[in-house]
Order: C-alpha cells, then sequence, then structure tokens
C-alpha cells in the first residue's frame, strides 16, 4: 500500500491543545496540459485531490509522525531559529511558532532567542498563515523576525526576481554570526530550492574567506542543520 508523507503543521497539542488533533498544510496537485490549454482532470495528485474534497467528519486514516530531522532543540531557551520555507513547506514552522509564541507552554514562556521565519511564495495571493505571523510578529517584536520572498513581485539586488536564497541572502552576516552562536537553521519545502541556497551559501563563504564544505559539515556534526525537502 503506497502513502504520502505531509509535515504536520501543529504541535504535539494541536490547535486546539486537546492533544487529540494534528493540523496539514496541503496544496492541491493538478496538471496544466498546454495541448488542452486547460487542466487535465485524468492528471492530478491523489492524495491532495482526495484531502481537498474531503467534507467535514470523513474518516481519514493517519500514521506517524517518523523522522526526526525537523525537531527543535529546547535545552538553552536562548536558542535562535532560523527557518526557511517555500510554499507548504512552512507546515513545520508554523508547529514551531505555535509552541514558541502562541501556546502557554513552558518552553515558550523561557524562549529568550529569536525565531526568525523566511517564506518564499511566488506573490502575496499564495502567503500562507499570514494573519499568525502579523499577530506574533506585533506581540513578540523583539523574539520574531518574518521575511518574505516574492519571485513575482520583488526583485532582489541584482535587478531578477526575488528567490528565497536572495532573500536569506540580504541578511548573510547577521545568519552566519548566529550560526557561529549555535543558532538552528532550517529548510523545508520542495527539492528544488537547495542548490540555489547552497550555491548562494558557498559564495558567502567564498567571500568570507570560509571553507563551506567544512563550514557545513561542522554545522550538521553540532546538529544546527536540518533540512526536509520533497
Amino acid at each position: 500500500m503506497s502513502y504520502i508523507r505531509y509535515s504536520i503543521a501543529s504541535t504535539r497539542y494541536g490547535d486546539d491543545m486537546t492533544g487529540q488533533t494534528a493540523s496539514l498544510c496541503v496544496r492541491r496537485a493538478t496538471y496544466w496540459d498546454p495541448e488542452l490549454g486547460r487542466e487535465d482532470p485524468a492528471k492530478k495528485g491523489v492524495c491532495s485531490n482526495y484531502l481537498c474534497d474531503a467534507d467535514p467528519g470523513l474518516e481519514v486514516k493517519l500514521t506517524g509522525p517518523s523522522g526526526k530531522v525537523m525537531l527543535m532543540p529546547e535545552e538553552d531557551p536562548s536558542t535562535d531559529y532560523i527557518m526557511v520555507a517555500t510554499g507548504t513547506g512552512i507546515a513545520p514552522f508554523r508547529g514551531f511558532i505555535r509552541r514558541l509564541f502562541t501556546e502557554k507552554t513552558p518552553a515558550g514562556e523561557a524562549y529568550r532567542g529569536l525565531a526568525w521565519l523566511f517564506l518564499g511564495v511566488a506573490n502575496t495571493d499564495a502567503l500562507l498563515y499570514d494573519d499568525e505571523w502579523q499577530a506574533v510578529l506585533s506581540k513578540w517584536p523583539s523574539n520574531f523576525k518574518l521575511d518574505y520572498a516574492l519571485s513575482r513581485e520583488q526583485t532582489n539586488t541584482k535587478g531578477g526576481k526575488m528567490y528565497i536564497q536572495d532573500k536569506v541572502e540580504e541578511y548573510a552576516d547577521d545568519i552566519f554570526s548566529r550560526l557561529e552562536n549555535g543558532a538552528h537553521m532550517y529548510f523545508c519545502g520542495l527539492k528544488g530550492m537547495m542548490p540555489g541556497i547552497q550555491d548562494m551559501l558557498k559564495g558567502v563563504c567564498d567571500k568570507k574567506g570560509i571553507d563551506y564544505d567544512e563550514f557545513i559539515g561542522g554545522l550538521k556534526k553540532a546538529g544546527q542543520w536540518h533540512v526536509e525537502v520533497y
């Protein structure tokens, strides 16, 4: 039996804090047929369309969670978390941010670090959970930072489209400083995001006279580098 893995977009307590629910962030997968000039109804994501078309109350079998990549260390409440997402890759970071700022938990009340969220989408209409981010930002401006990369609305410093790696690069000095001081960096989204990010980070390392492979290797060894792409 085949199955689809989705990142959970809530904490262990669920959005209702009962511990009996889980939230997912699902984008309906459809396929544009250039010959037909429209979407081909015969070619579509089976699981995403099933979930998007489901009626409230429908029973759905779930299994999990699995994997230990997207975990948030809480031993040091001053740890910085740098979260980089594209599209529905925002899911685990919603759980992070809810745990740190929305839910009344000991971990959240003790937190003193910076949670920095980068989200890359095509345009403003594609932003996910913006109302939640803005609410956190207004209440916790010293502990939460938010940056969007809107590829069809913004331009990068070279005049091209603003992709997620371009937005992260704008803050390279700050990010590298935080990583050197123990920050954890997370990436989640389509696997196509990583080559651009890796090329950008390598370029920054070259400018700083840092050996890229040694730098990233050190982050991985210290457990500061987290990647979950699909």
